[in-house]
C-alpha cells in the first residue's frame, strides 16, 4: 500500500524518476529561447511532446519553479535603488563595494539569489536557470499560477501506441473567446396583459357581429317561407319570438 505516496511510479524508481523530470523540465524552459541557426531547434518554443502520465506529473514541477522566479523579481527591484553601473573592479565599483549603499543592497538581493540557487539544485543548467529567471519571470510576472497546459494528442506513440500530450507554456497561442449570441427579447409583464385584453375585446366582438348575422339570416328565411305559403320552422319561430 502507497501510504500518503501522491503521484505516478511510471515505473521507475525515486532517483530515475527525479533525473527525468529534471530533464524534462530543462527541455521545456530551455525550448523558450529559441535559436534561428540551430538545426535542432524546436518548431515550436515553450513546448514539448511527451505521453499524458509524465506531462501532468511535470506540470507541478515545472509551475513551481516558474513560482520561485517570479518571487524573486520583487527582491531584484528592491536591491536595483542600491545598486551601481560602474564596471567591476573599477574605482567607482570599489568604492561602492567599501560603501553602506552595498550592505543595502547585499541584504536585498539575498532572496533572490537564494531562489537561483533552489532553481539550480532542481534544473543542473545555467542555461534553463538564466531563462527562467531572465524571461518566464517577467512573461508571468501578473498571473498567480497555471503558467502551462496539457493538451492531448490524437496520434499515439509509435512502438507502444501510448498517448500522447503536449506541454507548453500559455500566453501565446490562446484561444480566442467566440461572442456569445444575443439573448433573445423577454415581452414585459404591462404589455402582455395589454395584448390579452385587446385579445379578448376583438373575440367579444367578433362573437357579437356572428350573432347578430345569424338572427338577420333566421328572419329573412322566415319571411321566404310566408311569402311561399310555408309554415316557418320551429326554429324560426323560436327566433322570432
Amino acid at each position: 500500500m502507497r501510504h500518503r505516496m501522491k503521484g505516478r511510479k511510471l515505473g521507475r524508481n525515486a532517483s530515475h524518476r527525479r533525473a527525468m523530470f529534471r530533464n524534462m523540465a530543462t527541455s521545456l524552459i530551455c525550448s523558450v529561447r529559441v535559436d534561428e541557426d540551430d538545426p535542432q531547434a524546436p518548431k515550436v518554443p515553450g513546448r514539448i511532446v511527451t505521453t499524458v502520465a509524465k506531462a501532468k506529473e511535470l506540470r507541478p514541477y515545472v509551475e513551481k519553479l516558474v513560482t520561485m522566479a517570479r518571487k524573486s523579481l520583487a527582491h531584484t527591484e528592491r536591491a536595483a535603488e542600491f545598486s551601481t553601473s560602474a564596471d567591476r573592479n573599477t574605482e567607482e565599483w570599489k568604492s561602492w563595494r567599501n560603501s553602506e549603499q552595498w550592505n543595502k543592497w547585499n541584504q536585498a538581493i539575498a532572496p533572490a539569489v537564494n531562489y537561483r540557487r533552489r532553481a539550480f539544485a532542481l534544473l543542473r543548467d545555467k542555461t534553463a536557470v538564466d531563462v527562467l529567471f531572465a524571461e518566464l519571470a517577467e512573461r508571468f510576472e501578473d498571473r498567480p499560477g497555471g503558467y502551462t497546459r496539457v493538451v492531448r494528442l490524437a496520434d499515439v506513440r509509435l512502438g507502444d501506441a501510448g498517448e500522447q500530450a503536449l506541454i507548453e507554456f500559455v500566453g501565446e497561442r490562446d484561444r480566442v473567446a467566440s461572442k456569445q449570441a444575443a439573448a433573445p427579447m423577454v415581452v414585459e409583464d404591462d404589455e402582455t396583459e395589454a395584448g390579452t385584453e385587446e385579445n379578448a375585446e376583438t373575440e367579444s366582438e367578433t362573437a357579437v357581429d356572428e350573432s347578430a348575422a345569424g338572427s338577420e339570416t333566421s328572419e329573412t328565411e322566415a319571411e321566404t317561407a310566408e311569402v311561399a305559403g310555408e309554415e316557418p320552422a320551429d326554429d324560426d319561430k323560436k327566433a322570432e319570438e
